[in-house]
């Protein structure tokens, strides 16, 4: 048989010398160079826990659930307690099936007979339970970076359900920002805070990735005000069942200044119009008329009739400059 030749570091907690060894001899039947931690009672690996450093370097932990000062459901509980992040299978000599439920129920990775063992059952169970661990500890790692991403996001989050609207969690930032405690959140759907032109989009399977992903949506508040959303959506799965989280970017104050701006815009645009269109009018015939004042030929009563239309345009001319300086007015610079 080939050996195994990695370096596994295995804690056997079993007060029974024989077993021990036949375990002891299990092990060596199937990897190169085991390192066996050998403990008598539930004290003593405790001991060990506390004080040594190499506790922590343990791949898995072997238990016989018969110890002298510690059995059964509490001795797994505080076995448990003590290494958490640690793959433990129970090793018994009784095959209660009902206890084999229980103790796997209580967080065991495996449950083996000690009648039943083998070589190579031992070290099947061991490999398992040591990968089965190791995805584990990814997949908490991993919720863990969603969640700190989630809850810790300046903007806007939750998680809804694509099947039922649901909604299923939200961050900090969504319950400061529309204004729900989070019990009344998950109390909602998400329907409840989509304006009518938004549920459409939210409840059509149709729509391509890309729609769905992105779009703007009004939603509203606690209070009711309306909110213009820029939304960033993906599927996940979340608890067990598909979803969608929403990154819920609001836009509102951004398009009122945008508004704001493209009405100034206009208006500039009008003045620039009038200054190049409607003042050359009253202008070229205040020119016309200094132009024939200007000659020694005019009458008297020409000159009158002449200064009544410089008169004329001049207050054509000051109407517009008037209206120029009113528009202005409105214009933030």
């Amino acid at each position: 048989m080939i050996k195994d030749n990695r370096v596994y570091k295995i804690a056997v907690i079993e007060d029974n010398i024989g077993d021990f060894i036949l375990l002891q001899e299990y092990l060596e039947e199937t990897v190169i160079s085991p390192v066996i931690y050998h403990f008598n009672c539930y004290k003593d690996f405790l001991s060990f826990s506390e004080k040594e450093s190499k506790f922590n370097e343990i791949d898995v932990i072997l238990l016989d659930l018969s110890l002298p000062d510690k059995n059964g459901e509490v001795l797994i509980k505080d076995v448990l307690k003590i290494s958490p992040n640690k793959p433990v299978i129970a090793l018994t000599g009784f095959s209660d099936i009902c206890f084999a439920v229980k103790t796997l129920s209580l967080g065991v990775y495996d449950y083996l007979i000690k009648d039943d063992l083998t070589a190579t059952i031992l070290y099947k169970s061991i490999i398992y339970n040591i990968e089965r661990n190791k995805n584990l500890i990814q997949l908490k790692e991993t919720e863990q970076r969603y969640f700190d991403l989630f809850e810790l996001s300046p903007q806007p989050m939750f998680v809804y359900s694509s099947e039922s609207l649901n909604i299923l969690d939200v961050n900090q930032a969504a319950i400061e920002h529309y204004g729900y405690s989070r019990n009344e959140f998950l109390e909602l759907k998400v329907e409840n805070i989509t304006s009518l032109e938004c549920n459409n989009d939210l409840k059509i399977n149709s729509l391509t990735k890309e729609v769905r992903n992105a779009f703007i949506c009004k939603h509203k508040t606690k209070n009711g005000r309306v909110l213009t959303i820029d939304v960033r959506s993906n599927e996940i799965e979340y608890k067990n069942q598909k979803a969608i989280v929403i990154l819920a970017n609001d836009i509102t104050e951004n398009l009122r200044h945008t508004e704001a701006i493209e009405r100034q815009n206009q208006i500039l645009k009008e003045i620039t119009w009038t200054q190049s269109h409607v003042v050359r009018a009253p202008l070229a015939r205040l020119m016309g008329l200094v132009e024939i004042l200007s000659t020694e030929k005019n009458s008297e009563s020409e000159k009158k009739e002449i200064l009544g239309y410089l008169l004329k345009s001049a207050q054509d001319l000051d109407e517009i400059i008037t209206d120029i300086v009113n528009k202005s007015k409105f214009v933030e610079l």
